[in-house]
């Protein structure tokens, strides 16, 4: 295991990393871009930058187990804010940044957050918006000194807290390290609020063992150490991220970057040149997108010589993990690496050893794409409630299609009617406040999952689908929506997909093209057009899309085929409400908000 030093608590990593391991050590912990440079953070900087603002917080009578919510992006301040309230003993409730007031206020008020800690003036307008509404709530902190300056003059910057604490007698630096050897690892470390696709957000209550266990659980599964770096993208207040983009790496000794958005991951990939990165299956569908559009762009001599190497690559990958390949066979792989396979893997640096692929199934095909390509994905699967893993595939034993095999402290079981479940050191205490929806979830100490699945003959675990995702059409049988969603996105001219036909006779689907490979068959076919709307109405890129469902549907038994679609301008967004942070549709959400478009393809068809 390559974990520095064994821990039980998120304190105590602190701890050690900051007093021990990194005080001799020149490499930043952390980095972030500031003025076009990126600019490190050493373990002495992040010691007493979150030192600091711990005794600021207890300036103000924050104590322990009083809530603490923070609302920003991914940022330095983030892990400095998110170690300092747990270092005092508090409960720090990670908020996203793409909720609107109204999920703001229920959250605040549900957890009872004393304080928050938003990162900036968008942010801070959300929460001034429903203060008053927040009957808790005495503190209102901002990252950026500027838009405290431009506030109503109750609203502290961070670091006019830091200079609170840093000038305070009564909470000295020893204090903060008293209180954070006082934390147990029992007791409560967080609320995550899980954004969910229907009803009000749920508050999962995780201890620091819940978090510790599952951090030395992935570091016996991953083999990370001291010299990887990560680049992480993925939002802080998403467990997945937070685990491990964060405390894993931070446990092992690496390197963590932050990305400047997610629309500058391609490029910081490149700059940074990262060995690790987590990352979610949308990540890997867009740059296969950017890959396959680089290709058809290209004369044909190179579309044959790519097409080859793929085919190359897959039966190399192939033979590789079970054989060894033969002398012909790695001759033609070694020449196809250099012809093709680098060149996509300097988009991603050039050192990346693996991608860690979370927060929704990747598609099998989609991960034999970047295998062939030399580009390996190890995807996990778990849930907010598990904190997060269950389990995971191994660098060393990997199958696409699947989740790999459950991690060393958890153990998994499949109900009578196909549910997973799990049990484990891991497992949430439960949802704050909400016994009735704990003791659905939790039973005899076995966290009822809500996903279908079964073990394949090796071991691994395999996910069909959400146990509430199932549909079933009025003639009787029982869609799993999913796999056939994820079979669809494999094509170049489909960006978002969603399947209907819950109760009813057929299937169809809502459809958001791939405007750009849209644009580029209309002009490469002379169809004439203005804008989008005028390209979604003609038939020529309708038939384009049918003929699409009809080559990746041929294998498909009669009542799983789509037998009508309608296509839409614009794409399913967080802002629009339609997908949770961790970038996973609402059915509910679309199905209502299309109801209008889903009934007339069903009346059209029942004329």
């Amino acid at each position: 295991m390559a974990v520095l030093k064994e821990f039980k608590t998120i304190s105590e990593l602190l701890m050690f990393l900051t007093l021990e391991y990194g005080k001799d050590l020149e490499r930043p912990l952390l980095q972030y871009k500031a003025n076009n440079q990126w600019v490190g953070i050493s373990y002495t900087n992040f010691k007493n930058e979150t030192v600091s603002f711990a005794r600021g917080l207890a300036s103000l009578g924050i104590k322990r187990g009083d809530k603490v919510s923070i609302i920003s992006e991914n940022r330095p301040e983030w892990a400095f804010s998110d170690m300092a309230i747990i270092g005092l003993g508090a409960v720090d409730v990670p908020i996203y940044p793409s909720l609107t007031s109204d999920h703001i206020e229920f959250i605040l008020n549900n957890s009872e957050s004393v304080a928050v800690i938003v990162s900036n003036k968008f942010q801070l307008n959300k929460v001034m918006k429903i203060r008053d509404k927040c009957k808790y709530l005495k503190n209102i902190i901002v990252y950026n000194e500027k838009d405290a300056l431009e506030s109503d003059g109750t609203i502290k910057s961070f670091k006019t807290i830091q200079n609170l604490g840093n000038n305070s007698s009564q909470f000295s630096e020893s204090f903060f390290w008293e209180n954070a050897k006082l934390n147990n690892e029992n007791e409560l470390c967080t609320i995550i609020y899980t954004s969910g696709t229907t009803g009000e957000p749920k508050g999962v209550m995780l201890t620091h063992k819940n978090i510790v266990s599952n951090v030395l659980d992935a570091l016996r599964v991953f083999p990370i150490t001291k010299d990887d770096s990560f680049l992480s993208f993925l939002p802080l207040c998403h467990i997945f991220e937070r685990m491990t983009g964060y405390y894993v790496a931070f446990s092992a000794g690496s390197m963590v970057t932050y990305a400047q958005s997610i629309e500058s991951v391609a490029s910081d990939l490149v700059d940074i040149k990262p060995t690790i990165m987590t990352a979610v299956p949308r990540l890997f569908e867009r740059m296969q997108s950017k890959i396959m559009k680089n290709i058809d762009s290209q004369s044909e001599r190179k579309q044959k010589i790519f097409h080859w190497a793929m085919n190359v690559g897959s039966e190399f990958s192939d033979i590789k993990s079970h054989g060894v390949p033969s002398v012909s066979l790695s001759l033609k792989h070694s020449l196809a690496d250099k012809l093709v396979f680098k060149k996509i893997r300097s988009r991603t640096g050039g050192k990346l050893r693996f991608f860690i692929s979370g927060g929704a199934a990747l598609p099998r095909e989609l991960g034999m794409f970047f295998e062939a390509a030399g580009i390996t994905i190890i995807e996990g699967y778990g849930l907010t409630e598990s904190s997060p893993v269950i389990s995971a595939n191994r660098l060393e034993n990997y199958k696409y299609g699947t989740v790999g095999r459950p991690l060393p402290s958890v153990e998994v079981k499949i109900a009578h009617d196909g549910e997973i479940l799990a049990r484990g050191p891991n497992i949430m205490q439960g949802y704050y406040k909400n016994k009735k929806e704990t003791d659905e979830s939790i039973k005899d100490g076995w966290l009822h999952t809500g996903d279908i699945g079964v073990f394949d003959a090796e071991g691994f675990l395999v996910i069909t689908d959400r146990k509430k995702h199932l549909f079933k059409t009025s003639g009787g049988k029982y869609i799993a929506p999913t796999p056939i969603e994820s079979l669809f996105l494999s094509s170049q001219f489909i960006d978002q997909f969603v399947l209907i036909g819950d109760r009813r006779m057929f299937l169809s689907a809502l459809i958001v093209p791939d405007f750009e490979a849209v644009k580029a068959y209309a002009d490469s076919n002379n169809i004439p057009y203005k804008n989008i709307d005028d390209l979604l109405d003609t038939k020529e890129v309708y038939d384009l899309i049918e003929k699409e469902l009809v080559k990746f549907q041929k294998n498909f038994a009669n009542y799983e085929r789509i037998r009508k679609f309608t296509l839409l301008d614009k794409p399913f967004s967080l802002e629009t409400g339609e997908m949770t942070p961790t970038l996973k549709l609402k059915r509910k959400v679309i199905e209502e908000r299309y109801k209008d478009l889903i009934e007339v393809m069903y009346s059209e068809l029942n004329k």
